[in-house]
């Protein structure tokens, strides 16, 4: 079985800077490819950016380009979002999605963490 535990949302004022956090544990054999989606309030969710852990390759959202980083460190099965230059639209629960091979099994498969909430106001 495997988990992914989301960390560090929260309350910030625009222009400020967040990192959010996620951690896999569990049966793992290998990451495959990571994500980070968010869903604001009567919107669907969307793919914010992502990144390949073999090759460490990135993808983002146009509305995130220069301001959001992700990045990872493997050794610790974690995935952060480096959030910059956060907007009030930036507002929404972000979550974690996880490619990820267990052990004793021959395919990846999809895992979600449980989100967290990342708000931009004065």
């Amino acid at each position: 079985h495997v988990r992914l535990a989301e960390s560090g949302g929260g309350l910030v004022q625009p222009g400020g800077s967040l990192r959010l956090s996620c951690v896999a544990s569990g049966t793992i054999y290998s990451l495959v490819r990571m994500g980070w989606y968010r869903q604001a309030p009567g919107n669907e969710r969307e793919l914010v950016a992502s990144i390949i852990i073999s090759s460490a390759s990135t993808n983002y959202a146009d509305s995130v380009k220069g301001r959001f980083t992700v990045s990872s460190d493997n050794a610790k099965n974690t995935v952060y979002l480096q959030m910059d230059s956060l907007k009030p639209e930036d507002t929404a629960v972000y979550y974690c999605k996880g490619v990820i091979i267990e052990r004793n099994n021959l395919g990846a498969e999809d895992y979600w963490g449980q989100g967290t909430q990342v708000t931009v106001s004065r």
